[in-house]
């Protein structure tokens, strides 16, 4: 175990995505954003897809002139947002693959076939002070090409572990959790920073915050979601405590 303080990030996409399905402004991601600051959160994501299927760029206007802490800017390897958040400078980007057609980010991102691409793209958001990490899957491969363009921080993806055990594979499930440990451990190694997100919940969450070199778990959609029940300051609350009981 590790004494390392282990981070909290919330993703409010689903909140954009509550209000988009009326084409109104309620429920208000910004609001989300600074409930989630109070209940403890040490900073927010928000994925700016090329469809704005949820965040839209006024949001990430917002969240920029709002936010206290800091907030962690998903996207695509596009000239596009590179531009948006060239002007914005967050505190982080973290560039992810996308796909029109799916539903959620469904996989990590295929560094080592586009290594020289990013080398260039990521070069320039390092230059204006953002800290960039990659959303990978846990692959020694990828890990390698992702130190080797010069990304700061990787986020593997926990989604194949995370479905697994929701639908009782539990030989896979263990199999996924076991890549994730190793990989964690060998891009800690490297001098990476490694954070860990997608589809974690209240019985996922707690195997992965044990790993004592991953410092920030980054969830939404399953926060959003337990907020419809709970309010989103206790499901927040829980998680934490959740974290914070498999660090100690």
């Amino acid at each position: 175990m590790s004494d390392t303080l282990l981070r909290l990030g919330v993703n409010i996409d689903h909140v954009a995505t509550v209000r988009n399905a009326r084409g109104g402004a309620y429920p208000d991601p910004l609001r989300a954003a600074r409930i989630a600051e109070e209940a403890g959160a040490d900073g927010i994501t928000a994925h700016l897809r090329e469809d704005r299927r949820h965040i839209s760029d006024a949001d990430i206007d917002g969240l920029m002139d709002v936010l206290s802490v800091p907030l962690n800017f998903e996207m695509a390897a596009t000239d596009e947002m590179q531009k948006i958040a060239l002007r914005h400078k967050p505190h982080a980007v973290c560039i992810v693959p996308e796909k029109r057609e799916e539903r959620t980010t469904e996989g990590g991102l295929e560094v080592a076939r586009e290594e020289n691409r990013l080398a260039h793209f990521i070069a320039p958001l390092r230059d204006v002070g953002c800290r960039v990490s990659i959303f990978i899957a846990a692959d020694r491969k990828q890990i390698e090409a992702a130190h080797r363009i010069g990304a700061e921080v990787i986020e593997l993806h926990t989604g194949a572990y995370c479905d697994a055990h929701a639908e009782g594979r539990v030989d896979d499930a263990a199999r996924e959790l076991e890549a994730l440990r190793e990989m964690s451990a060998f891009a800690h190694s490297l001098g990476l920073e490694v954070h860990a997100g997608h589809g974690l919940t209240y019985d996922t969450v707690q195997p992965i915050a044990a790993f004592p070199e991953v410092r920030e778990l980054n969830i939404g959609h399953f926060l959003i979601g337990e907020a419809i029940f709970r309010g989103l300051t206790p499901a927040i609350h829980e998680m934490r405590r959740l974290m914070d009981e498999a660090r100690a």
